[in-house]
């Protein structure tokens, strides 16, 4: 059967090089965007066309405008799990491709995980994200399976993961359906870059260098009944333009033939990994404004999907893009296996890349609450259900906000009741009872109140 063509090089061309950059045209673009109802490519494209600092600030100012209008003031927080580094593929842009024979190769046993997992749990983290290398050899799928259920069984005193995603390599659809029995959240795979000749450049041995094996991954994770997917790429691989155009085209793609898009877009660039060549010499690097640009028009573009931003960037430019529609973000990460019990005595080179943002949890979630956004660790969707196409039915009238916001709230009082520093505690108690007012009915603000003053004498894990 001949694979799907999921980003048309010849299309996203054609609306580059058609893209106006007359003023007139990009604010009817940007009042269409306001209107919550996504973009095309062409009007995508124009968004990155121009180079008027006054039109920019319109798009930044309607970006944050439209992230407020679905997502609120909260931003979900996830950490990183890494079990095994081992890979078999030789991406020139990582540290774990397999001509490094200086990376410390490692697979976490399953007692390893329960360490690392009750490090993360004594941070206030309630969901992860798990990833492995691509080398069955030395981690299987059964043991990565193990691995995620070694995690959900493993609770501290006040704690326990509630939600568990996973970025590893694609699978087939019986895999898939496997990963699914483990229950997992979201499938996330990022395809680095949808530019074809890029891509075989970029990898150049491993099962990895199979584009359309990569490519069609989202297509047997939902074969396989995995609802939520997440794609991305690499940015600085290829012009950011174009990855841009592919992603939504990957997008709507999903849409039309699955019936929703992806639950979350990624957007990291490429920082230094060591013996990763490419990483200290993109091809197509980003600036910090591109990179701004980027978000905001993703977010215009595809208004309903949750972006994810990691530590790869410095703290300074995550609390910008917070504004510009990023709504999850990684904290406290540590990108090795054994990351996280190894604490600040680990080296950062076995990391997979550097690390922009190397605070501890408590500091960026105390930052976070002084630029008035709530910190989240709701799992309430996914354990409820509300995922794919439900997820999508309540979130385009609105409506999902009758159940994040509140959700948000909630769990960020547990942060505050079981792990916070003092600091972040007033901080958290004051910005809670400011936040409590964008709570959509009084009855509901109501409901709110009586279970944070349930969370306050010992409840726990209590949604909407």
């Amino acid at each position: 059967m001949k694979a799907p063509v999921i980003a048309d090089e010849r299309e996203i061309g054609q609306a580059l090089d058609a893209a106006s950059a007359d003023a007139g045209h990009i604010r009817e673009i940007i009042a269409k965007a306001r209107e919550l109802r996504g973009l095309s490519l062409n009007e995508a494209a124009a968004l990155m066309s121009f180079q008027d600092p006054d039109l920019e600030a319109e798009v930044f100012e309607a970006a944050r405008d439209v992230k407020l209008a679905i997502y609120g003031r909260r931003l979900v927080l996830f950490a990183p799990l890494y079990v095994d580094n081992h890979c078999a593929n030789n991406c020139l842009y990582c540290a774990f491709r397999r001509d490094n024979s200086e990376l410390a190769r490692r697979t976490l046993s399953l007692e390893e995980v329960a360490q690392e997992v009750r490090l993360l749990e004594n941070q206030g983290h309630k969901r992860l994200l798990m990833l492995m290398g691509e080398d069955s050899r030395h981690c299987s799928l059964d043991h990565f399976i193990r691995a995620i259920e070694t995690a959900y069984a493993t609770r501290t005193d006040k704690g326990e993961i509630r939600r568990i995603n996973v970025e590893i390599a694609p699978l087939s659809v019986e895999d898939f359906r496997r990963l699914k029995a483990a229950q997992i959240g979201t499938y996330v795979v990022f395809q680095e870059t949808y530019h074809r000749d890029t891509y075989k450049e970029v990898h150049p041995t491993g099962r990895k260098a199979d584009y359309e094996w990569r490519v069609t991954a989202m297509d047997r994770a939902m074969q396989g009944g995995i609802d939520d997917v997440g794609i991305g790429v690499l940015f600085g691989l290829y012009d950011w333009r174009f990855e841009v155009l592919a992603l939504l085209m990957h997008a709507r793609y999903l849409q039309r033939t699955f019936g929703v898009g992806p639950h979350t877009i990624s957007v990291p660039r490429i920082f230094p990994a060591k013996n990763a060549p490419m990483s200290y010499r993109p091809p197509h690097p980003v600036s910090d404004a591109e990179f701004k640009r980027i978000v905001a028009v993703l977010r215009l573009s595809v208004p309903y999907t949750g972006m994810i931003l990691s530590t790869r960037e410095n703290p300074e430019l995550r609390h910008q893009v917070f504004n510009l529609g990023i709504s999850q973000i990684s904290a406290g990460s540590r990108t090795n296996p054994g990351g996280y019990v190894a604490g600040r005595e680990h080296s950062p080179e076995d990391e997979q890349f550097s690390l922009g943002d190397t605070r501890k949890t408590d500091d960026v979630i105390r930052a976070i609450v002084e630029q008035g956004y709530i910190p989240s660790f709701c799992t309430g969707c996914y354990r409820l259900g509300r995922t794919g196409q439900d997820f999508m039915d309540l979130a385009k009238p609105g409506l999902i906000q009758q159940f994040c916001l509140p959700n948000a709230i909630l769990t960020f009082q547990e942060y505050i009741e079981d792990y916070a520093s003092e600091e972040t505690r007033q901080a958290g108690e004051s910005l809670i009872e400011s936040v409590l007012q964008d709570v959509p009915t009084q009855a509901r603000q109501s409901e709110v109140r009586q279970r944070l003053d349930r969370i306050r004498k010992g409840d726990r894990d209590l949604f909407f």
